[in-house]
């Protein structure tokens, strides 16, 4: 385990992101853990209050990344110090990312359906940084022989061709296999050859002529959606809590 570890973290320069993603999941998880103990009564924690405004843990979470990404680059790349920010950083990451519904939507949606958004996010995110530990670098450049990555032209036009399946993937309504197919190349070239999403640009823009690929697009969404929106609303209840329910209004009495 030692070698493996000085091989393929130490000695690439590996160590301060293997320690920023691992702080990263902790302060993520130590943080749901600590907001569901608060919301079922729970334990001796609670809200942060200063004059009675309610301090999210985003407002840390800026303090600890802005501190940790300029301690990073003012530090060398290696040593203690560029260790200690990694760690800050990922800290900081993980907490503005717990609340990254709230910053989206503007509004404490923290356990309501919009705040699934941040659980997403989280995950996508550590799965790509750990997609970089593993090994991936961005557009697939890793792929290359050495006598490749000699010419620059041939690096130039493989980032264009990846960074172009890339949009062409989002056109079609599919952000995460976009994301990820930055990282991995075939997922781009899987996406653009399925059809698009209803409702996506691609769609709207192609298919706008061709009802029975309009309505192969739907089945597929629809197929895809009821199969995967299950396990994915409950493995996201698991890690970040279930929301709560929308309150029903009453009918009114005729």
């Amino acid at each position: 385990m030692g070698h493996w570890l000085h091989r393929n973290i130490v000695e690439p320069g590996k160590l301060p992101l293997l320690l920023a993603l691992a702080a990263f999941v902790l302060t993520f998880l130590i943080t749901r853990v600590i907001t569901r103990l608060i919301r079922a009564g729970k334990g001796p924690f609670g809200n942060v209050k200063a004059g009675g405004v309610h301090i999210h843990h985003v407002v840390p979470g800026v303090v600890l990344t802005v501190t940790g990404g300029f301690g990073a680059v003012a530090s060398a790349r290696h040593g203690f110090g560029s260790a200690v920010f990694a760690v800050v950083f990922g800290m900081g990451a993980g907490l503005v990312l717990d609340e990254f519904a709230l910053i989206l939507h503007l509004d404490d949606v923290y356990w309501s359906e919009e705040g699934r958004k941040s659980v997403e996010v989280v995950v996508l995110t550590a799965a790509l940084v750990g997609l970089m530990l593993a090994g991936f670098s961005p557009f697939g450049v890793n792929d290359m022989t050495q006598e490749e990555l000699r010419d620059r032209g041939s690096v130039i036009s493989t980032v264009g061709v990846n960074f172009l399946f890339a949009l062409l993937v989002l056109s079609k309504g599919k952000g995460r296999m976009a994301i990820f197919s930055v990282i991995v190349p075939v997922i781009g070239l899987i996406g653009v050859v399925r059809l698009a999403r209803p409702g996506s640009f691609w769609a709207r823009r192609f298919y706008r002529r061709r009802p029975r690929a309009r309505a192969r697009s739907t089945l597929r969404a629809y197929h895809h959606d009821r199969r995967w929106a299950g396990p994915r609303r409950r493995l996201q209840d698991w890690i970040g809590g279930k929301p709560d329910p929308v309150p029903t209004l009453p009918l009114e009495r005729r």
